[in-house]
């Protein structure tokens, strides 16, 4: 028995662990303590089985280890996301947005489901954690979707839906422990998940819009009453038709003078961004109004997330800052923002940075516990175990990321992200890299469905996040006085399943479709070593720039004289035509002739006089 559970530790190891976990103890300690406890019975198995590599020395390695998490830079934008993210919810952007843009889109059905889910890309790129964009739209837009008779389960899954895009809309958190624990760029993965996040978003707004077309009583349109900014759009197009002019005005000429491309681009955007928004501002102070006052509001409340968004995102798209000081300035930017809108407060900011670093020091538990744990299993060869297993499926690459899909998958309806990110992908990516699977495109796969187990019934934290907010018992509308019926657990479980199947169907896109993640390789310049080309070339002094001697290997070709004093090398060829030949060699060394004849002016060197051979004296012992 002793034996076959030597042989057999690194699964007997995952499983305990695992089992742990389900049942609901801390992670970090679950974690700390299984690495340990087994760390004692790998010493003490060593003996029996080869492939345990455990000894009691390897312990002292852990304070190292622990403090290689300290100082790494990824993960140092974890907490400048975050506080971003706390401080823009209690700035109360989500409220603005949701106003202007159902307002924008209220006039066509399904307009105010439409700007739950462009609000919830916004909320995403800009807070980045889903907690806080699922709580904010459930609590803004839950009562206004159902005061104007939208479907009850397509409002609970709607918002819940939405509000999961921070985990794929770049600067997810997901994104950056994903980098970490793969080993590649911040930077590479937020480019990377840019074309499957926007594909995302257009699959629930394709869903919404197929949803009018079938059931049009699902999703009506806002009435005219509620249309508190009248009509304008028109006066919207101009103003945006005269933001593109401007840029390419200041791409063109005005900042012609900057080097840099990058810094040009950012120039011109700035230009054009600031006098749009200096014109709305401008009207919105003028009794005359030059645009219409939807415009205006638009404009208003979209363009500082936007250039939040911008700040972070696209200085880190274009190099010109890496994830942690993208963060930082983000973080600053938030603070900015809150306090020109005059809602930052000190209460505010203490919260912020209380949220702030409950969660950091939850990531950095679970990291101290998950390389605890990492240790063990890698001492006792489970590494090579779980290398063994995935490499035996079926169907190579794609029969991998089919398995490992399904497994998260189902990890995820009981485990934090930050817990499968932590356990398993140090284990799977190995495994993938061999398999040649790209790891920005494996990590980006890994993310999408880590937002799908954030939807499925009955342990989705989305869910749990809406049903904490939304109404159990009767409530009475503030607007219209009526008395409204309670969101029921089945209506939001309901309302998720047509979503949890678009997020299936993108996993099978992004897999059938690698293209859409490694674009990010595209703007790396490579160089194929086919494409390499070594040339010599005797002659003109562009091709000799250190003055060496033109080699000569029996064909005529032109060259100068060398500049170094040099001989020319002759390997039995003439010498060079129109080349002078030299006097006297400048080192005092005989000009170096491979069996061609002696150069013009020169006198061959009399042969040395071979020693006459001797015969050996055979009657003689020999001399050593």
């Amino acid at each position: 028995m002793i034996h076959l559970v030597a042989h057999n530790l690194p699964l007997v190891m995952f499983t305990s662990v695992m089992v742990m976990l389900l049942l609901g103890y801390p992670v970090a300690f679950t974690l700390a303590a299984g690495g340990l406890i087994f760390f004692v019975f790998g010493v003490e198995l060593s003996h029996i089985s080869p492939d345990i590599r455990l000894f009691w020395p390897l312990l002292q390695s852990h304070p190292e280890r622990i403090y290689g998490i300290m100082y790494n830079d990824t993960l140092l934008s974890i907490p400048f996301f975050t506080f971003m993210g706390i401080i823009l919810e209690r700035s109360r952007m989500a409220e603005d947005l949701l106003d202007t843009i159902g307002q924008l889109f209220g006039p066509i059905r399904g307009g105010l489901a439409y700007a739950v889910i462009l609000v919830g890309a916004l909320l995403g790129a800009t807070t980045g954690v889903v907690a806080a964009s699922v709580m904010a739209m459930g609590l803004i837009s839950l009562p206004i979707m159902m005061r104007y008779g939208y479907n009850r389960p397509l409002v609970s899954g709607t918002i819940a839906a939405s509000g999961t895009l921070a985990q794929i809309v770049p600067p997810s958190l997901v994104l950056i422990v994903m980098a970490d624990q793969l080993g590649r760029s911040v930077g590479d993965m937020y480019v990377g998940a840019l074309y499957p996040a926007l594909l995302i978003i257009a699959a629930y707004c394709l869903y919404i819009f197929a949803v009018t077309l079938v059931k049009p009583e699902w999703a009506p349109a806002l009435p005219q009453e509620a249309r508190t900014l009248g009509n304008g759009v028109t006066s919207l197009i101009v103003m945006i038709a005269i933001s593109v002019g401007l840029y390419f005005l200041g791409i063109e000429i005005l900042f012609t003078g900057i080097a840099s491309e990058e810094w040009r681009l950012v120039a011109a955007l700035a230009f054009s961004v600031v006098a749009c928004y200096g014109v709305a501002l401008a009207n919105s102070r003028m009794e005359k109004k030059i645009i219409s006052r939807l415009a205006e509001q638009v404009i208003i409340v979209l363009i500082p997330p936007l250039a939040l968004i911008f700040l972070v995102l696209g200085t880190i798209f274009l190099g010109i800052a890496t994830p942690t000081e993208g963060g930082a300035m983000g973080a600053t930017g938030a603070l900015i923002l809150a306090l020109a809108k005059g809602r930052l407060t000190l209460t505010s900011i203490k919260t912020a940075l209380d949220s702030t670093t409950r969660l950091s020091a939850f990531v950095m538990m679970i990291l101290i516990g998950a390389r605890v744990f990492g240790l063990t299993f890698y001492g006792i060869n489970g590494n090579v175990w779980i290398e063994d297993l995935m490499l035996a499926l079926p169907g190579g690459e794609y029969g991998f990321l089919i398995v490992v899909t399904i497994i998260v998958f189902i990890l995820g309806c009981f485990l934090d992200f930050f817990e499968i990110a932590f356990i398993m992908v140090p284990l799977l990516a190995p495994v993938a890299d061999k398999l040649g699977i790209d790891l920005v495109w494996f990590g980006i796969i890994l993310g999408i469905n880590l937002q799908t187990s954030f939807l499925t019934p009955p342990f989705g934290f989305s869910l749990f996040f809406l049903r904490s907010i939304a109404p159990t018992s009767n409530w009475v509308d503030k607007v219209t006085g009526k008395t409204m019926p309670p969101v029921k657990t089945t209506e939001i479980y309901r309302g998720v399943f047509p979503y949890i199947i678009i997020q299936f169907i993108m996993i099978i896109v992004v897999i059938a479709f690698p293209g859409l993640v490694m674009h990010y390789k595209d703007e790396q310049p490579t160089v194929k070593p086919a494409d390499v080309q070594i040339q010599l070339q005797g002659g003109g002094n562009n091709n000799n720039p250190l003055g060496l001697p033109p080699l000569n290997p029996g064909s005529s070709g032109g060259g100068s004289a060398p500049s170094m004093g040099l001989p020319p090398l002759n390997l039995g060829g003439p010498a060079p035509s129109g080349a002078a030949a030299p006097a006297a060699p400048q080192l005092g060394l005989p000009p170096l002739n491979l069996g061609g004849p002696a150069p013009a002016g020169t006198t061959a060197p009399a042969a040395p006089a071979a020693p006459a051979p001797s015969q050996p004296d055979l009657s003689q012992p020999p001399k050593f």
